[in-house]
């Protein structure tokens, strides 16, 4: 009897440790997935997701930069783990052997991304010997070059003045610059101040897009809060469709622009659905492989990249597949 009393005890003791390390590989792991971003309208809702008890900082953790730049700094030294950046900035990272990993697109610029200039300049020819602030990113080389074109213009037609994003609205109204090429709120607040738009994304149809990418290791560790962050922005965006008014006043607080200029902001741009990602992403070949072939095909001429990538290695499907299939199920 006290030989079965002892054996009971030691399957209990082992089927309790099982358990133990059973819940340890099903649970999420103790760190949140770190998302890293910059003041963009097109990444407002993340914020509005997290404002709303989508998600929390438990799973999914937004981190705020001023800038495209330090964002990209961040990703590269490993402090987060996903970022919100355009689709040329993606390529960059792929080409530094980052292994991002594109999981949706947030939006698709159309006029959001812009070149303001200062009356009494209202042509990209008058450009010709000005100052341009432009920030030291791929988005800002990969628009000025796109605007130049369209003008006639090299770059050596140019002064260029390197200038963070959160500097650009100093440097135009202290007359630092002639023009700058910026984007949305700054857009929307040098034109309160009286700069004329003279070149913007909607120009260049499908050409910059935002997404967010996930590190390859990184998106395989923190798979359930990529879902959780997928989820959050899903129902964000849902959220803002019906209740628009309210979502845009929410959402403008951190752009520093009112409600009405948010939604203003928000027109400049497209944000595609679930279903829409799912033809980009999903789709067999990705749809965003398209625009992504034309923009590096640009950029290697204009030597903003060294060498070609491997498109299907920098998009990842499975996380949108996994999000609509749960969708399905719950209809």
């Amino acid at each position: 009897m006290e030989k079965f009393s002892r054996a009971r005890g030691i399957t209990g003791l082992f089927l309790i440790a099982l358990a133990a390390i059973i819940s340890a590989c099903t649970q999420e792991p103790a760190n949140p997935l770190r998302v890293g971003t910059n003041v963009w309208p097109g990444y407002e809702p993340l914020f509005l997701a997290r404002d709303l008890g989508y998600f929390d900082d438990a799973s999914v953790h937004l981190v705020e930069f001023s800038s495209a730049t330090e964002v990209l700094r961040a990703f590269r030294n490993g402090t987060i783990d996903a970022a919100c950046i355009t689709l040329d900035e993606a390529l960059l990272l792929a080409q530094d052997q980052q292994h991002p990993q594109i999981i949706v697109v947030t939006d698709i610029s159309d006029g959001a991304d812009t070149l303001l200039a200062r009356p009494p300049i209202t042509t990209l020819a008058e450009l010709k010997g000005r100052r341009v602030a432009v920030e030291n990113s791929a988005l800002g080389a990969y628009m000025l070059t796109r605007a130049l074109e369209h003008g006639g213009l090299q770059i050596s037609d140019v002064e260029v003045i390197e200038s963070r994003v959160d500097q650009h609205e100093s440097a135009y109204l202290q007359g630092k610059v002639d023009a700058v090429v910026t984007f949305e709120p700054v857009r929307t607040r040098l034109l309160r101040a009286g700069a004329v738009d003279i070149f913007n994304s909607s120009q260049i149809p499908d050409e910059i897009l935002d997404v967010i990418v996930v590190r390859q290791d990184d998106r395989r560790v923190h798979a359930q809060q990529v879902q959780r962050l997928l989820q959050g922005w899903y129902r964000a965006l849902d959220y803002l469709a019906v209740h628009r008014q309210e979502a845009a006043a929410r959402m403008a607080v951190r752009e520093q622009i009112t409600a009405e200029e948010f939604q203003l902001a928000l027109s400049g741009m497209k944000l595609p659905s679930l279903e829409e990602n799912r033809r980009l992403i999903a789709s067999s070949p990705p749809g965003i492989v398209t625009s992504a072939q034309h923009l590096m095909t640009v950029m290697l001429d204009k030597k903003l990249l060294s060498h070609s990538i491997d498109m299907t290695s920098l998009v990842d499907s499975t996380p949108l597949r996994t999000l609509a299939a749960s969708s399905s199920r719950q209809r």
